[in-house]
């Protein structure tokens, strides 16, 4: 059983079936994690910002072809 760091509700996966690098989201508070780690199982919060980021490089890459 894995627990959601945030809400510790249950993320119905086996941890046993996970690899680094794959995401997880909880249904009950809408967070998503990064597999870290398997051995032991670390989890990391994927952070909205990190999104943000990359719509505003996006924007200026635009910007930056209109000249």
């Amino acid at each position: 059983m894995v627990l959601c760091p945030e809400c510790e509700s249950d993320l119905d996966v086996e941890e046993e079936e996970l690899d680094e690098g794959e995401i997880l989201s909880c249904t009950e508070c809408g967070s998503d994690f990064e597999v870290v780690g398997v051995e032991p199982l670390e989890l990391t919060k994927v952070s909205d910002e990190d999104d943000d980021d990359d719509e505003e490089d996006a924007k200026e890459s635009d910007e930056d072809g209109d000249y």
